[in-house]
């Protein structure tokens, strides 16, 4: 691992089964904040698939998703034979996505929740919008919609580039130094908010206080410009053909620039890792000294 919290496997390829020793310490260098990074694990296009990669696809979003449950694709303006053909590219890079977690992190195997998909066809950088909607800002993710209550946010990524552009990333501080930062300017939950933004279906489930906490984390500090400015300015590089594998909810991240990305979002229950300690639901926990769920 180096000094950007990368932890890099240059020989790895698809179909190999890491030892049973390297899956420990993989496991252990994602709990501890550090993105994995395997440079040669592409996800090959067909000729066919590689004509997707164009923004035209784009029907008012910033990518395309795609849920697994479902088969059902949102965020795209193709139809017919076009639209089949996107379908099939996104449900194959999720079984793909799901078979590299189960077989690097196998702790995680049989209680992980395949949750959306997305690509990513557009250029991030130049991208306008408010602070918590602009990735090129550092922070960690939470997702307003979608409550977590305390599961782990689990990402992976692909780089499907065909034009040989790395995707370039920044990395922030750990998460308890965010959080110890952040933690004294988040407030309490109004009271009945939870509910209320329930039954208005603005969230799928209650929200707990830790859900509210962890939103207004990555609000507040995407929305601060001195510390946007102190923190992660040392440039990561994904080059074209990478995958590469990280909690976004711990890890402070901006994706600064690139087109052409693949992306699969895994819930990992807490119980199911290695060390619960080094969660963000734990860490928040002992900061407030009580339970957040």
């Amino acid at each position: 691992m180096n000094t950007q919290g990368i932890f890099e496997l240059p020989t790895y390829r698809r179909g190999q089964i890491p030892a049973k020793s390297v899956q420990q310490e993989l496991t252990d260098a994602l709990e501890s904040g550090a993105v994995i990074c395997l440079p040669g694990l592409d996800f090959p296009l067909s000729t066919e698939e590689a004509g997707l990669l164009d923004p035209r696809i784009l029907a008012g979003a910033r990518a395309v998703g795609y849920t697994p449950a479902t088969g059902k694709l949102s965020g795209t303006r193709c139809i017919d034979a076009e639209k089949k053909r996107l379908n099939e590219l996104m449900s194959r890079f999720a079984r793909s996505a799901r078979d590299l977690v189960s077989v690097f992190f196998p702790l995680y195997r049989e209680k992980l929740r395949l949750m959306r998909a997305s690509l990513r066809p557009a250029e991030t950088a130049g991208r306008k919008g408010p602070p918590r909607e602009d990735d090129t800002r550092v922070q960690v993710d939470a997702i307003p919609s979608q409550p977590t209550g305390g599961d782990r946010i689990l990402r992976v990524f692909c780089n499907v580039n065909p034009d040989g552009k790395a995707h370039e990333w920044r990395l922030g501080e750990p998460f308890e130094a965010v959080a110890r930062h952040f933690l004294p300017r988040v407030g309490q939950p109004v009271a009945g908010s939870a509910l209320l933004l329930y039954l208005l279906r603005r969230t799928q489930t209650m929200q707990s206080e830790y859900d509210h906490i962890m939103l207004k984390l990555r609000d507040t500090m995407a929305a601060d410009e001195g510390y946007q400015l102190s923190v992660g300015q040392e440039p990561v590089l994904f080059q074209p053909g990478a995958t590469w594998v990280c909690f976004t909810d711990s890890v402070s991240h901006a994706a600064l620039s690139g087109q052409h990305q693949l992306e699969q979002t895994v819930f990992v229950p807490v119980e199911a890792m290695w060390d619960v300690k080094k969660s963000p639901l734990r860490i928040l926990e002992r900061l407030r000294s009580r339970d957040l769920t």
